[in-house]
């Protein structure tokens, strides 16, 4: 199940709770690990989801992956990074909307740019589009005060996915 549909469906399950009257404070979850008023439950479900700092997880794992289908010619493995990566951006941005300014070139930019390279099947222009998509992260980077955070090529494979 994707990760929008569940946090989808945990909301509906809480709203449907408080819904009910007079279970709105009933544990929920998995052996009832989710507690409190129904305002306390989001706060809870919102700490699980995190900040930036967990989509910035998933959008590191999702540049390795097509950085490295880019360069084997997998371009359709290369299409589904790219959307996961946009994806797993716009829900981090929604949660912390303070950030869109400093990802708007990345959004805007760099994304359909390599989009591009992809749709061209072209490795040359996937490789100049790419490194300019590594100096656009860094200079986001850089804009929010964590220059230290250097993306650089991945210099081996996370995945067995080929």
């Amino acid at each position: 199940m994707e990760r929008k549909s569940i946090m989808i469906l945990m909301a509906s399950l809480i709203l449907f709770l408080a819904s009910c009257g007079g279970v709105s404070d009933r544990p929920v979850g998995s052996g009832g690990w989710l507690t409190g008023e129904v305002n306390e439950k989001f706060e809870t479900v919102t700490e699980h989801l995190g900040g930036f700092g967990k989509a910035m997880w998933e959008v590191d794992y999702r540049f390795q992956e097509l950085w490295w289908a880019g360069n084997d010619g997998n371009w359709k493995y290369a299409g589904h990074q790219i959307e996961e990566m946009e994806e797993a951006l716009e829900l981090g941005l929604e949660r912390r909307p303070e950030r869109a300014a400093s990802a708007q070139q990345f959004m805007t930019k760099a994304i359909p740019d390599v989009e591009e390279a992809i749709g061209e099947r072209d490795p040359e222009m996937f490789e100049r589009r790419i490194d300019m998509m590594m100096n656009t992260c860094n200079s986001c980077h850089a804009l929010e005060d964590m220059e230290f955070l250097t993306v650089k090529p991945p210099l081996q494979r996370r995945s067995t996915i080929r």
